[in-house]
């Protein structure tokens, strides 16, 4: 078994590619890798086992420039594109004593050029799939190159940039992402959203409409000054959905969308921040659809092209799905919705097509 999985690593085509051979179907002696040998296993401990065994058969480790390049292909195939181990013992397969420069010359003139430049790529490939390497990984490379190796400068530059990096971002993830769209999506809206504070974060389902036709779920984020600023729009101006956008969760993609309304004018507030003359308790803001707040500061909401209301992530990002949404923000503390026109746009096909127009279409569909 071993032996047909260390086989199937090196596809004809690959290796001619690497051997800077010309390519050819009716080729005896490479044509055997992929017409006899059944694929391997796509899991880490048939990919070790892969690199286990062609440390075995040679002890000269003849191809082994050739054989790493392929294995680099292969990760995602076997889903250790991200594990340090995997990478390590693919440095590993490098002979050891030999690639070091032994003179000045040799150290500048990059020694073993093809060698130290698979490692380089090897780093590389790690350093776009966010791996950070260890200690032990700088052992290897130092036994491997030497001091004077340019790997070994690689890793160095690696573990100056790549902490920084890490916890540079204000919105760190999890290690491993959750599998399930409905998770994305709860962090994905409240990575959007984090700007306020006070945001509210909430999960329906559309069942919950009775009239809804998508059976899925809605992540819909939407803070008390929102609601404020919803109350406050006027009621001859339709709200627009805009979207979806895309929101990237390292190489996952959420899509959501907003409702945005009109720009409110702009109020100018002259009080000093500094006076502690008069200071008053603070009572929060009143209950929304009862009491408005005309003096409401202008919020980050308030943007150039719209005032942002509620933003949220559909399941399937239809139609129907955002008709849902609209109704349950009504349902829950959005009871001024009722009496303000709505339109969505969808990029992909881009149409302006007001909610109730929609919904009335559908209801002539069905009685027909």
């Amino acid at each position: 078994m071993s032996f047909r999985i260390l086989r199937n690593f090196l596809t004809a085509r690959q290796k001619c590619m690497l051997l800077h051979r010309p390519y050819s179907n009716n080729s005896k002696d490479i044509a055997p890798y992929d017409s006899f040998y059944s694929k391997p296993q796509k899991t880490k401990q048939t990919y070790l086992e892969v690199i286990k065994k062609f440390e075995e058969q040679d002890t000269r480790r003849r191809g082994h420039v050739e054989f790493i390049y392929a294995a680099l292909s292969r990760m995602k195939e076997f889903g250790v594109h991200k594990d340090l181990e995997v990478y390590k013992a693919l440095v590993e397969v490098l002979p050891k004593g030999k690639l070091i420069p032994t003179n000045i010359f040799q150290a500048e003139f990059m020694h073993y050029p093809k060698q130290q430049q698979c490692a380089v790529d090897l780093l590389e490939q790690m350093e776009n799939n966010g791996v950070m390497p260890d200690t032990e990984m700088e052992q290897i490379l130092l036994n491997t190159f030497g001091r004077r190796g340019i790997p070994l400068r690689k890793y160095w530059r690696m573990m100056y940039w790549m902490p920084k990096f890490k916890h540079l971002t204000p919105w760190p993830l999890p290690e491993e992402l959750p599998q399930e769209a409905l998770e994305l999506a709860k962090l994905a809206i409240q990575r959007i959203t984090s700007v306020d504070a006070d945001i509210n974060v909430n999960v329906w389902q559309t069942e919950e409409i009775e009239a809804s036709l998508d059976k899925t779920w809605i992540v819909s984020a939407q803070s008390r000054a929102q609601q404020v600023l919803l109350t406050e729009q006027p009621t001859d101006d339709p709200l627009v959905i805009k979207g979806p956008y895309l929101v990237y969760l390292r190489d996952q993609t959420v899509s959501y969308f907003v409702l945005l309304g009109k720009i409110r004018p702009e109020v100018i507030d002259d009080k000093d921040l500094d006076d502690v003359s008069n200071i008053k308790k603070p009572t929060g803001i009143p209950g929304v659809g009862r009491v408005k707040l005309p003096q409401l500061k202008n919020t980050i909401h308030e943007q150039d092209d719209g005032t942002i209301v509620a933003v949220c992530a559909t399941g399937t990002s239809s139609r129907d799905s955002l008709l849902s949404w609209i109704r349950l923000l009504e349902k829950y503390d959005n009871p001024s919705l009722s009496e303000i026109p709505v339109i969505f746009t969808l990029l992909a096909p881009p149409s302006d097509v007001s909610l109730f127009e929609t919904q009335l279409a559908e209801s002539e569909e069905k009685k027909e």
